[in-house]
């Protein structure tokens, strides 16, 4: 990896350092208690305020010191994990590589996103479409975030010069669309060693082929 690159990931790591210690010790404690419920089994609508700031060793008066209510604070674990994953991945693309190294390398940051965040991740894949309707939303938000974001780098780098923007824009829905649904099989503690490898080889794999496809894309009657 080049200087330019590990200064890059530097200070990413350090902004979501600095990000984490903004939070205050409480904020902190109550959400993980939610996000380790969720990955006891738990749906994040059925939890309780009461059972959450008691498995934060809290008392209930301090959870509206930082969030009105439940769903408040999955809105911030949904900002949070989106937030962080949406810098690291423009940052992938902006490293000076070719097209299908970039794919690989930004493959490569996801699924590290993921091992690391293993909670935060399970939390937002299963509330993706069983959360809280305001859960829910925030979460289409942020999917829709990646897909302006991915589509700005692409045309920065003028990939797939030829796609309108309308086209664009669904080219990188599917593309994020195929990363997130990938997101469960990447998280299975099971996985051996090479059966991850193979789920990594896999998804960049799928990628390539939305992007080849797209590569091929013309206007109907263009040509």
């Amino acid at each position: 990896m080049t200087e330019r690159k590990h200064r890059s990931r530097r200070s990413s790591l350090e902004r979501m350092r600095d990000a984490r210690e903004q939070r205050t010790p409480t904020r902190e404690r109550l959400m993980q208690a939610a996000l380790e419920l969720v990955a006891d089994g738990r749906g994040f609508g059925s939890l309780g305020l009461r059972e959450v700031a008691r498995a934060a060793g809290v008392v209930p008066t301090a959870f509206y010191r930082h969030f009105r209510d439940m769903e408040d604070l999955g809105l911030a674990l949904v900002e949070e994990g989106g937030l962080t994953l949406r810098r690291l991945l423009r940052e992938a693309r902006r490293d000076d590589l070719p097209a299908r190294d970039i794919i690989r390398h930004s493959v490569g940051i996801y699924v590290e996103y993921l091992r690391a965040h293993r909670l935060h991740m399970r939390f937002i894949a299963g509330e993706r479409l069983n959360g809280p309707a305001r859960v829910r939303d925030a979460i289409r938000r942020e999917v829709s975030r990646f897909s302006e974001d991915m589509a700005e780098d692409l045309r920065a780098l003028d990939f797939l010069a030829h796609l309108p923007p309308r086209v664009m824009r669904l080219v990188c829905d599917l593309v994020v669309a195929t990363m997130l649904d990938a997101a469960g099989d990447l998280l299975d503690d099971d996985l051996s060693e090479r059966e991850r490898e193979r789920l990594f080889d896999a998804l960049v794999e799928r990628i390539r082929l939305i992007l080849l496809g797209a590569g091929a894309w013309h206007e109907e009657g263009a040509g």
